[in-house]
């Protein structure tokens, strides 16, 4: 493959748009050009860090440097579903029901498409392995995030509508319908849009590597096919998965509502 190589020089003039940005965030008053600064070094550090993982990992070829690797990944999305929540369940289960719907639905449908579809072998090769779960760990975990925060924030607003209906002998999954339904919704809206726009509006990042690597054009679209059709699979099962935890855990074993569970970020 005809591989491009880049060069420092070239990826500190792509650095001038952030710097640009942030320069214009704070000429606007906009409080946001420290965030940008601050995100563009952790991309670039982040990136260079599992850049040399990555060749420690494929050189070694262990299904134990795999499943490390596997693991931080999901700890740490798991942290990051936690963090984009306004209001979080407290304690354990405000990281654990983001990384316990992450785990159950990524790791299984990668596990699958790795298998049964790819056929690798070994099907944890992880020139296939990281990547595949890596997008959907990162997808799945927009979800699951932009689903349990409009749960918890519904169930905060509309308490006293919760609590009236829980009087009147409705059981807290009558009571909570609807705003499960808004809340798994706002979760998949992202990957129904993105493939929605997908070969139309936008050429999406797997196939758009694939075909800067050299890859013949229909070969990355086969690919990128597999890629959102995993994603959808995973980010709902996922979402699902976390909504119906979560609105489980905004009631005590008596079904009343205990919203002092509920932390504010």
């Amino acid at each position: 493959m005809n591989v491009i190589d880049l060069t420092p020089l070239d990826l500190a003039l792509a650095a001038v748009l952030v710097l640009a940005l942030a320069a214009a965030s704070a000429w606007l008053r906009l409080g946001l050009g420290r965030q940008l600064v601050v995100s563009g070094i952790r991309t670039t550090v982040q990136l260079l860090l599992v850049g040399l993982l990555l060749k420690v990992v494929f050189d070694a070829d262990r299904l134990l440097w795999v499943a490390l690797m596997a693991g931080v990944m999901l700890a740490v999305a798991g942290r990051e579903v936690m963090r984009r929540q306004q209001r979080r369940f407290a304690g354990p289960w405000g990281y654990a029901l983001g990384t316990v719907s992450m785990f159950i639905s990524a790791f299984s449908v990668t596990v699958l498409a790795l298998v049964a579809v790819v056929g690798t072998r070994p099907w944890w090769e992880p020139q296939y392995a990281i990547p595949l779960l890596g997008m959907m760990l990162g997808n799945t975990m927009n979800g699951v995030a932009l689903a349990l925060d409009r749960l918890t924030a519904a169930a905060w607003e509309r308490r006293d509508v919760i609590e009236a209906r829980l009087a009147l002998g409705e059981t807290p999954a009558r009571a909570t319908a609807g705003m499960r339904r808004d809340a798994v919704r706002v979760g998949l809206t992202p990957i129904i849009n993105a493939m929605a726009a997908a070969g139309i509006i936008s050429l999406p990042g797997m196939m758009t590597g694939q075909i800067l690597a050299g890859a013949p054009p229909w070969t990355a679209v086969k690919y990128q096919v597999l890629i959102m059709f995993m994603i959808a699979g995973g980010t709902g099962f996922a979402t699902l998965a976390a909504v119906a935890l979560g609105a489980r855990r905004l009631f005590d074993a008596r079904e009343r509502l205990r919203l002092e569970r509920l932390h504010a970020a």
